[in-house]
């Protein structure tokens, strides 16, 4: 059955989000040779550990370094050029704990599926959680899908730790989790999913991050 051609819809492509996307990727690929240099820095025995060597390895790792905030603010600066980018971007980096890296890396992530529902954005980072079977009645530990862009996941762990210390809601949901027994990568990952939830409700709201609301379901008092 040939489709007539009315009903036949081409994906409409944003170049600047695609742009966006191509040098988060690449910076995440700087990032993960920095922390490789930086592991071998570290396993270096005594005997190894000759000034050449060392002084060629730190070279490298402040270049690598160079080239992460110089891919990062090339980024910024094509959101600043942007009215509704910029005011997206705002609203995203209100939340306490978001900074640039994790407010670009939301937004590109929201720009990108327009029309997801938070149910959806938490799978398409790859985050929503699965249940691992053995058998058909055991139920085993719950892990997450991984199925989405691994670039969301890798790039949203720092923003989400740095959030577990200066945002109250997300300090208080992180240690009742710890509280209640869940490992810290499961709580780790439960703080990313929410910061990606309340992230996706304010972008679609356009609203910033109001303290004195959240602070309703942390008990705790915003200052």
């Amino acid at each position: 059955m040939v489709a007539k051609p009315k009903e036949i819809h081409i994906p409409k492509i944003d170049p600047i989000v695609e742009e966006m996307k191509g040098l988060m990727v690449y910076h995440r690929l700087k990032v993960k040779q920095r922390t490789q240099f930086s592991n071998h820095l570290e396993s270096l025995s005594a005997k190894e550990r000759s000034k050449t060597l060392c002084r060629i390895i730190k070279s490298e790792i402040k270049s690598l370094k160079q080239s992460e905030d110089k891919i990062v603010e090339q980024v910024y600066d094509m959101i600043m050029e942007s009215k509704d980018l910029k005011s997206k971007y705002d609203v995203i980096t209100s939340i306490d704990g978001i900074g640039k890296i994790g407010g670009i890396v939301l937004l590109h992530l929201f720009i990108k599926y327009p029309h997801a529902n938070q149910r959806q954005i938490v799978s398409l980072a790859g985050l929503d959680p699965i249940i691992r079977e053995s058998g058909t009645s055991i139920k085993g530990q719950t892990r997450i899908s991984k199925a989405g862009n691994r670039l969301y996941r890798g790039t949203l762990f720092m923003p989400a730790m740095a959030s577990t210390k200066h945002n109250a809601k997300m300090k208080a949901f992180y240690e009742r989790l710890k509280a209640n027994g869940k490992h810290t990568t499961q709580a780790q990952i439960a703080v990313i999913r929410k910061l990606v939830v309340v992230a996706h409700s304010l972008y679609k709201s356009g609203e910033v991050y109001n303290k004195e609301l959240y602070k309703i379901t942390t008990g705790i008092q915003a200052e």
